[in-house]
């Protein structure tokens, strides 16, 4: 296990427990997640080393890997997806037009497809061998090992996207240096993550499944991602609310807390978080778009 000493965000060297939960998506493993006394931030230590973080998304059901379309519960989420897919074309050309676009932790690649099919120039970052292949056999992508991103060229790319990636990353500081040595100066940054302020998050606590120990290393809210991206050298320009993930994330939270897929319970859980999220810090999961400074 690695622990570290200091918060990603602020250097403090000052922390407390915040809680302690399980990996209850694969290995019933306990982890704890601690608050920084100097910023707030919340991060999981200690935590596996990177070098056996792999084997915790080993499994035919973690469905971002594996495109998985077995049970009603995957063939929701492909649905959702295939929507969401339209929406995100929609928000990047909002903010930029053609250009070339870089996605760090594609998976599969359907979201990198989707942006070729409507004129993009597409570059895929994704750190499993196995779906990195996938992503590259089935559509053709250009897609690379994390390590690419300290080769590719500086300032050349327009659009930089990480959907729910930027918590599952080993160096947040060295990570957020690559993104702003690498995006153009006019261009669009663009990262979505859990936020553990949401409505849900509080009905849940410990079951929450946007915790997804151990997998999720980071546990942003609103204040730490601008804090993250201010101290980067990136200025938010706008967030915008992922209003699937509170019924998504409430179903999982449901099935950790009570062994079993309850449907209702669950869906008026998202709805109720929807519905006080602009009173309580916050939707399930934000996209955030930043520009560099």
């Amino acid at each position: 296990m690695e622990l570290l000493k200091n918060c990603p965000i602020c250097e403090s060297e000052k922390m407390e427990t915040f809680i302690s939960a399980k990996d209850y998506f694969l290995t019933g493993e306990s982890f704890n997640i601690v608050r920084c006394s100097g910023c707030g931030f919340r991060f999981t230590n200690p935590r596996p080393e990177a070098a056996v973080l792999g084997k915790y998304y080993e499994s035919s059901e973690y469905i971002s890997h594996s495109d998985s379309r077995k049970g009603l519960f995957a063939m929701i989420y492909q649905q959702i997806r295939k929507y969401t897919l339209s929406r995100k074309l929609v928000l990047i050309n909002k903010y930029q037009s053609k250009g070339e676009i870089l996605d760090i932790g594609c998976a599969t690649g359907q979201f990198l497809n989707y942006m070729k099919d409507h004129g993009w120039k597409t570059t895929g970052i994704e750190p499993d061998e196995k779906t990195r292949s996938r992503a590259i056999a089935d559509h053709g992508l250009s897609v690379f090992p994390e390590k690419q991103l300290d080769v590719f060229e500086k300032k050349s790319f327009d659009v930089i996207t990480m959907w729910h990636v930027l918590e599952h990353v080993s160096d947040l500081n060295e990570r957020m240096g690559q993104l702003r040595n690498l995006l153009k100066q006019e261009g669009t940054l663009i990262i979505a993550v859990p936020n553990c302020d949401a409505p849900d998050a509080k009905i849940y606590g410990k079951f929450w499944a946007g915790y997804d120990l151990p997998r999720h290393l980071y546990h942003f809210t609103k204040s730490d991602i601008k804090l993250l991206l201010d101290k980067s050298g990136f200025t938010v320009v706008n967030i915008l609310p992922m209003k699937f993930d509170a019924f998504y994330v409430s179903l999982l939270s449901e099935k950790y807390k009570s062994g079993k897929m309850r449907w209702m319970p669950a869906l008026w859980n998202g709805l109720w978080s929807n519905m006080k999220a602009g009173d309580q810090n916050g939707f399930s999961s934000q996209i955030y778009i930043a520009k560099l400074k």
